[in-house]
């Protein structure tokens, strides 16, 4: 499997979590939302600016900006 940033993968396309690099306190939230090594996401789209993205995890849809996804490694399917 190919793993990329969160913050490349296109709209419909889906993966595994990966990788998350942020340490802290954005590490720490970045998990609670349950982005975490295992986790299955599917991009729903971008805003038209490209920021923020929207996933789909479990079964609910989260925005992350993009400072954010960038610290989120991806195994895409």
């Amino acid at each position: 499997m190919n793993r990329i940033c969160m913050r490349q993968m296109s709209k419909g396309q889906a993966g595994q979590v990966a990788r998350v690099t942020a340490s802290g306190e954005l590490g720490r939230r970045i998990r609670d939302m349950g982005l975490v090594p295992g986790a299955t996401i599917q991009i729903q789209g971008h805003a038209p600016l490209r920021d923020p993205v929207a996933i789909k995890i479990m079964d609910f849809t989260l925005t992350l900006r993009n400072n954010e996804a960038d610290f989120i490694f991806v195994e895409v399917t």
